[in-house]
């Protein structure tokens, strides 16, 4: 290329060296674009290698399956009994004549009062332990309308057999007015006895009482 062909000014580089020739030469100036793409494919490239590699320890986004292939076995959700039935399949709360476990086993007292005899006489032997324990639950049954309850502070009933229990001993045909005094104390069906010494006595019900009531508090 000729001097005047050279599209540049003079400058260092047209400084002559032995032998004629310039020190350097002119290139034309890069574009944006030429010094930014090879950033532009390292990110892109960086960017990719990172999606890989979590997706790769993600599992692929899938969830594991149930191994029997139902995914909707392993949501299900045990199913409680409703709250408001009770065991035995009858509706809570409901007074049904039956031994309740509040009362230690006895019936329900409002079920049987109208077959029981409010007027007989009704004998109460203390042979436990406790002083004026006799008195005391002759007087509570007289506040529930045995009106012929009366106490016998004495330590052994009349028949001379030894009770561990409150019970209750009551002449044979007497079972109705009998319940219903085992019902007010809290005293269960089981330790109630048909006695022939009760028959053979003016009374009708007599109650050993060992230990206090638990209706009494």
């Amino acid at each position: 290329m000729t001097k005047s062909g050279y599209p540049y000014p003079p400058d260092e580089f047209d400084v002559a060296v032995p032998g004629g020739a310039p020190v350097g030469v002119h290139r034309a100036p890069r574009s944006g674009w030429s010094s930014a793409w090879p950033f532009l494919l390292v990110a892109v490239v960086c960017a990719a290698v990172a999606w890989g590699g979590i997706t790769l320890l993600s599992g692929g986004g899938d969830e594991p399956a149930d191994a029997s292939g139902d995914p909707s076995t392993s949501a299900s959700v045990p199913v409680s009994p409703s709250p408001s039935a009770s065991t035995s399949g009858e509706p809570s709360g409901e007074p049904s004549g039956e031994p309740s476990a509040e009362t230690g086993g006895a019936a329900d007292p409002a079920a049987l009062k109208a077959d029981a005899d409010l007027t007989a006489q009704v004998a109460v032997y203390n042979v436990g332990q406790e002083q004026g324990l006799a008195g005391q639950t002759a007087e509570y049954l007289v506040g529930q309308d045995v009106a012929g309850a009366a106490l016998r502070e004495e330590p052994q009933t009349p028949d001379g057999a030894t009770y561990t229990e409150n019970t209750v001993l009551y002449a044979a045909d007497r079972a109705q007015t009998a319940a219903y005094v085992a019902a007010l104390l809290g005293i269960p069906e089981a330790n109630m006895v048909e006695s022939a010494a009760v028959t053979g006595s003016p009374e009708a019900v007599w109650v050993a009482v060992v230990t206090r009531p638990s209706t009494m508090g």
